[in-house]
């Protein structure tokens, strides 16, 4: 397989039919595959989060991130566009789900397609991933290090934002959950309780948590970086997607 790729900016028809901004990379090489959806983290649609979109086209998936920002700020920097964001109380739910699903679909609407799509997202994109696996038709999900899945966050917290813990019945696709030991949103007694639930309901999900890793270890422009967490955690990303989103 050639790991050669095109990746380029896009405008697709999100949430209510806005016109949105998405980061799209697509392998050149021809046959079916599936596609992930990249949401980002809320310091906005930046190079490191192409960077990772980039990452999937190479591994063999069609990729894409809604930047979810963009009607705040459309055309303004990453860092300007999540202050206004956070300024307007943050991305709302419903809108989130209309966004992605809207990436979904587009995903699905190529030729290479094989019909199969998942996502994945970073600190309120992981609960933000979990959201729109219980509230679409998705093939795999994965959270990391998603705050507020479950737990109501602290007073005086800059953005809206509520647990989703009772949406956990409708999960429609296996959760791969990656977590460090001393994050504290979530916590692991959170994971654990998040855990706990999935259980209830029956679903399928897989939880990692790292020893010596806290929130964004996956960061690697941060000092939060832990290359041994973050290593681990891309070989486990690449089993669940190979597992789930693949032929056959």
């Amino acid at each position: 397989m050639s790991d050669a790729i095109r990746a380029e900016t896009v405008t697709i028809s999100g949430h209510g039919g806005d016109s949105i901004e998405a980061y799209v990379a697509l392998p050149l090489d021809e046959g079916s595959r599936g596609g992930v959806v990249v949401i980002h983290h809320m310091p906005g649609y930046d190079a490191p989060t192409k960077e990772i979109v980039r990452r999937f086209a190479t591994m063999g998936y069609s990729a894409i991130c809604p930047n979810l920002h963009y009607r705040e700020a459309p055309g303004a920097a990453p860092d300007d566009a999540a202050a206004a964001t956070r300024a307007a109380g943050g991305v709302p739910d419903e809108r989130l789900v209309g966004d992605v699903g809207a990436a979904a679909e587009y995903l699905r609407g190529l030729p290479s397609s094989n019909g199969k799509v998942g996502v994945i997202g970073y600190c309120s994109g992981g609960r933000q991933s979990v959201l729109a696996a219980c509230s679409l038709q998705l093939d795999a999900a994965v959270d990391c290090y998603g705050a507020f899945v479950v737990g109501e966050p602290p007073a005086g917290f800059p953005v809206r934002t509520t647990q989703i813990g009772d949406r956990i019945g409708n999960l429609t696709c296996p959760l791969l959950g990656l977590f460090g030991a001393d994050d504290s949103h979530p916590s692991p007694a959170e994971t654990a309780q998040l855990e706990e639930i999935l259980k209830q309901h029956g679903k399928t999900y897989e939880f990692h948590t790292y020893d010596d890793a806290g929130h964004a270890f996956f960061s690697t422009d941060r000092p939060a970086y832990r290359p041994a967490a973050a290593v681990d955690g891309w070989e486990r990303i690449t089993e669940f997607y190979g597992r789930y989103l693949k032929d056959g």
